[in-house]
C-alpha cells in the first residue's frame, strides 16, 4: 500500500481553509472579534493534536521579572498572546479552560493569528511579536499565521519588509502567508543548498508553493508552519518522521521565491 504524506499535509490546509469562513457565513461581518478568536481556537486545536502529553496549547499572557528571582518590583507583561504552547508539567500562574498566565521558563512556541494581513499592517505586527519573544529568556518558535494574505505577488516588498527586522535576536522566526506563501529565518549553521550568495548573516527564506510551474501548485503553506513547530520544540526526536512533516520531494527550496539578508544586501 502507497501512502501520500504530501496529500495528507495539504489536507491539513483545506481543512483550515473550509473552516475559517464558518463563522462569517452564520454572524456576517459585525463581529470581527470573535471571529478572530474563533479562527485562533481552530488553528489552536489543529496544533494539539500533534502535540505530546506534556505539551498543551492555550491563549494568554507571559509574565517577567526583571529584577532579582524573588523581587515584585520589576514586572513585565506581555501583550495577549493568541496562541501559547507551553511545558504543562511546569506549574502556570493562572489557568482557566484555554486561558492562561505563565512565566517564560515553560513557554516552547508563541504564534500571533489573524484573518488577513497585508504588508503595512504586517510590520505592525512583526513589532508586537517581538516584542512578546522578548520576554522569553529561552529560544523559542515566535510564529505569525495569517488565514489570508493580501499582497502574495509582492514578494519583493515582502523581503524588504523582512530585513527591517534587523539582525537580532528574538526575531519573528516563522510566517505562514495565505495557503501559499511560507517564511522560515535561517541561522547558522544553514544546510548548503539554502545558504543563499552573498549572504553572510541569518537570513529569511521566502517560499510561494505556487511559484513553480513545472510542478504542480501546493497549499503547503500552513502545514509547513505547523510542522516547523513541533520540530522546534522537540528537535531530533523527530528525526525519523522528516518524510512525514516536511514531504515535498526535493525539498522546498525549489519553490523559494525571494531571500531577505539580515546583514549586507537586499532581498533577491
Amino acid at each position: 500500500m502507497s501512502i501520500n504524506p504530501e496529500k495528507f499535509q495539504e489536507s491539513i490546509t483545506r481543512e483550515l481553509e473550509i473552516v475559517k469562513d464558518r463563522v462569517r457565513n452564520l454572524i456576517g461581518s459585525a463581529h470581527w472579534g470573535e471571529e478572530g478568536r474563533f479562527k485562533e481556537a481552530v488553528l489552536s486545536n489543529v496544533i494539539r493534536r500533534f502535540l505530546p502529553s506534556n505539551l498543551s496549547a492555550g491563549t494568554g499572557f507571559v509574565v517577567k521579572s526583571t529584577g532579582e528571582p524573588d523581587s515584585r518590583e520589576e514586572i513585565t507583561v506581555s501583550k495577549q498572546i493568541d496562541i501559547i504552547v507551553y511545558d504543562n508539567t511546569i506549574p502556570v500562574l493562572f489557568s482557566e479552560g484555554d486561558f492562561i498566565i505563565t512565566t517564560q521558563k515553560n513557554v516552547k512556541a508563541i504564534v500571533e493569528v489573524k484573518t488577513k494581513v497585508n504588508n503595512t499592517k504586517l510590520r505592525e505586527i512583526l513589532e508586537t511579536s517581538k516584542r512578546n519573544g522578548r520576554m522569553i529568556k529561552q529560544s523559542v518558535f515566535n510564529g505569525i499565521f495569517a488565514f489570508e494574505y493580501a499582497n502574495r505577488n509582492s514578494v519583493v516588498n515582502l523581503g524588504r519588509i523582512l530585513e527591517e527586522q534587523g539582525d537580532c535576536e528574538k526575531l519573528v522566526n516563522h510566517l505562514s502567508l495565505g495557503p501559499y506563501i511560507f517564511v522560515k529565518h535561517w541561522t547558522k549553521p544553514v544546510p548548503p543548498n539554502v545558504r543563499p550568495n552573498g549572504c553572510g548573516s541569518d537570513f529569511y527564506g521566502i517560499y510561494n508553493f505556487k511559484s513553480n510551474n513545472r510542478i504542480r501548485a501546493k497549499k503547503l503553506s500552513f502545514s509547513y508552519f505547523i510542522s516547523n513547530l513541533l520540530y522546534s520544540i522537540s528537535g531530533m526526536q523527530l528525526s525519523d518522521r522528516l518524510w512525514f512533516l516536511f514531504p515535498v520531494q526535493g525539498g522546498k527550496e525549489g519553490f523559494r521565491v525571494g531571500t531577505a539578508c539580515l546583514g549586507t544586501r537586499r532581498p533577491t
